[in-house]
């Protein structure tokens, strides 16, 4: 066994989660960042190939597995969660939450380092735990929300394992190794729709609006992180291949959460749906499925984590600063808080895929796949989504930062670590974008059609911000008298509530029905038992005084035998229906 494999990342991360709460501020996250952080080194310096198998329920599994797919997400989930800790540190976290958010980290880092099915859907579900109670530990509204976003991933998870276990019946394996990919028909068509779930496919992606906004500001860091790009790697996992009806899905992520996304207001709400929408690029690209579109869907991965969590870093301390989460009220803030202004635009520039920042080079290899498959569809939508991503950028930074307020603001600005952490990240999506070439050395797939500066992408890169300056212009004016949008959970939400309340309501009162016949038959036969001369007078006096003469003991006998039979025989019934 080498050193590699001697203490699984994961575990180290959950060790440092347990222990936190009973540690000082200080002393836990600093074992927070340096769990995280090496992580990230472990990940990028373990010999591709190392593995730990164990026998897991009694079937062979591999705990944990390094690839070039598992090896870029350690990397890069190791990385960001380092982050993500010294920023929680500088904005006042309790150790509690940020014991819960090392719980998220260690388990997804669990699932994308598993090398068979059952132990990924095995920390797939603590993952869900552990988010949902990253979620609740900041109480108010948060509960609600993280309640629902319990049963979304429940749910989610129920079809993948459903999934699995299918896949089990038909292969005969849960390893990766044994086959490539789910196995197809049914066993696919629930794992698409189990991880659809987690990575937000249109129709069951309403979780991410409602719960991102709810949590502590720094909690939202890590959540915006972990489990959508989880799901993209187990999308990976299932369709090596790719499958066009997933590429059609991703595309439709895309547009349908930019769309969203540019009517909101809410900070925190926005950058929700534009983790819809950016995870739709992620899709498209496996599902797409060509060496260059894989490579280019875990590029916008690693990338999209890096913009993402600084876009939310940035709206933290614009909340906490300020105590305003709606663009309406706030604007004129680059002078009062500089570094987070900084902050933010180099990751609106990264997100919206300008030349000479990272978004730029991953969404550009997508596209370009796109566009070598003959995929027109895909392609033109890939590009208005684009586009979309540059108008809600410019609103957000126009209404947050630019925008002349009548109210000249007097803050604090951004703490030591919480800057030291976005202008980290803000440098790396810099470098990224102008070296590419240090991404490309560890990404799956083929990167030899990738490379970013020719004339023609740059030309769609600049031609796409001029077309979203052009567009926020036009629609600034309408969009700023919008108000709540609704979405598919307002009548998702409605319909689960009345539709499992008229459920209970009508199998309680089935059983409620049933137990009234039951009681009453068993009432009257325990009568007729206890005394049955009154049963026998009116038999008699139906039969006749002659009929009547002739029952005699045996008979009496043979009822009150029959009676008792009666009794148990429902008894029975009654017994097996409750243990279904």
């Amino acid at each position: 066994m080498s050193i590699a494999t001697l203490l699984p990342p994961a575990f180290v991360v959950l060790a440092v989660a347990l222990v936190m709460p009973f540690v000082s501020r200080r002393v836990g996250h600093a074992l927070g960042v340096l769990s995280t952080g090496g992580v990230a080194v472990w990940s990028l310096l373990a010999p591709a190939g190392a593995h730990l198998p164990v026998t897991f329920l009694g079937f062979d599994a591999v705990l944990f597995n390094v690839d070039e797919f598992s090896r870029l997400m350690g990397i890069i989930f190791g990385l960001i969660g380092a982050a993500a800790v010294l920023y929680s540190y500088s904005s006042g976290a309790r150790n509690v939450q940020t014991a819960y958010a090392l719980g998220y980290v260690g388990t997804s880092l669990g699932a994308v380092f598993a090398g068979d099915w059952l132990t990924m859907v095995f920390f797939w579900e603590l993952m869900a735990v552990t988010s949902t109670l990253l979620v609740w530990d900041y109480g108010g509204k948060a509960v609600r929300a993280g309640y629902r976003y319990a049963i979304a991933h429940g749910l989610g998870g129920s079809l993948l394992m459903g999934a699995i276990v299918w896949h089990y019946v038909e292969v005969g394996s849960f390893l990766f190794s044994a086959t490539g990919g789910i196995a197809a028909g049914v066993p696919a068509a629930l794992a698409a729709l189990g991880i659809g779930v987690n990575v937000g496919f249109v129709g069951l992606h309403t979780w991410l609006p409602d719960t991102y906004p709810r949590p502590h500001f720094a909690a939202s860091v890590f959540l915006s992180v972990y489990t959508t790009k989880t799901g993209v790697y187990g999308l990976a996992r299932a369709f090596p291949d790719g499958n066009l009806a997933i590429a059609y899905m991703g595309t439709a992520m895309a547009v349908v959460g930019v769309g969203y996304a540019l009517m909101q207001n809410d900070m925190r709400r926005l950058l929700a749906y534009h983790i819809q929408s950016q995870v739709g690029y992620m899709v498209a690209g496996v599902g797409i499925g060509t060496a260059l579109a894989t490579a280019g869907a875990f590029a916008h991965v690693y990338n999209h984590i890096l913009y993402k969590a600084l876009l939310f870093m940035t709206a933290g301390v614009v909340l906490s600063r300020t105590g305003e989460e709606n663009l309406k009220y706030l604007g004129n803030l680059r002078g009062a808080l500089p570094a987070t202004a900084l902050a933010f635009t180099v990751a609106a520039l990264s997100i919206s895929g300008f030349p000479g920042f990272n978004g730029f080079v991953s969404k550009g290899m997508i596209t370009a796949a796109a566009h070598k498959e003959h995929l027109d569809g895909i392609f033109y939508l890939l590009l208005a989504g684009g586009v979309g991503t540059f108008m809600s950028f410019i609103k957000f930074g126009y209404y947050a930062f630019f925008r002349d307020a009548d109210r000249d603001w007097s803050l604090d600005r951004a703490g030591t670590g919480q800057s030291v952490a976005m202008l980290g990240v803000a440098g790396l999506c810099v470098a990224f974008g102008l070296y590419p070439d240090a991404l490309f050395a560890i990404l799956p797939g083929s990167t030899a059609d990738a490379h970013p500066f020719t004339l023609s992408h740059l030309g769609e890169g600049f031609a796409l911000a001029v077309l979203g300056v052009i567009g926020f212009v036009v629609v600034k004016k309408p969009l700023s008298k919008v108000g709540d949008v609704p979405d598919v959970d307002a009548l998702l939400n409605p319909a689960v509530f009345y539709g499992t309340r008229g459920l209970v309501r009508g199998a309680t009162g089935l059983f409620a029905a049933v137990d009234r016949v039951v009681s009453a038959g068993a009432y009257d036969v325990a009568g007729a038992i206890a005394n049955p001369y009154p049963a026998l007078r009116r038999i008699a006096g139906g039969l006749g005084r002659t009929e009547a003469d002739s029952i005699t003991v045996g008979s009496l006998r043979a009822t009150i035998a029959t009676s008792i039979a009666l009794v148990v025989l429902i008894l029975g019934g009654v017994l097996v229906g409750l243990l279904a």
